[in-house]
């Protein structure tokens, strides 16, 4: 009877090991692959990082910075951007993907930027998750600003 217990606790073992193999490859919100995930954000960074592919040639113009209230932002689902002004003349560009599950963020409001999904919440200046189920900030995305006109670079 002994043997036969240490060779399910064999199986057993080796059947963990290639299950544990198998979720490593995927990032933490398990459907896309860890290697296409974006790479987190420390909070305070600016937007200078390379530009994702969005539907917007660099440099074409993507706003008036007046479309753009001070303490908000603006949802630009077609560019998957997002585009906020948390102070004053200080404008700064995020992906429009959740981290979560992939979803376009919706609105930006009360400081924050929404996710209609599941509730994930980023903070305006720096895209921190400040609730929800995101794992991570959002990306951020290069934009230039120039007289009152904001490109997306």
């Amino acid at each position: 009877m002994e043997a036969r217990r240490r060779t399910v606790l064999a199986a057993g073992a080796a059947g963990a090991a290639a299950l544990v193999a198998g979720c490593s490859e995927y990032g933490d919100d398990g459907g896309t692959p860890a290697s296409e995930q974006p790479t987190p954000t420390a909070p305070g960074t600016s937007t200078s990082g390379p530009p994702e592919s969005s539907g917007t040639p660099a440099g074409e113009e993507l706003a008036k910075t007046s479309e753009i209230p001070v303490g908000g932002g603006k949802v630009f689902a077609e560019q998957k951007v997002v585009v906020t002004q948390p102070a004053a003349g200080d404008f700064k560009a995020f992906s429009a993907i959740c981290t979560h599950a992939g979803c376009t963020v919706n609105k930006v409001a009360d400081g924050t930027i929404d996710c209609p999904c599941h509730g994930s919440k980023y903070a305006i200046a720096d895209a921190a998750v400040v609730g929800g189920p995101a794992p991570r900030p959002l990306p951020p995305k290069q934009i230039t600003v120039a007289g009152d006109t904001i490109r997306l670079t």
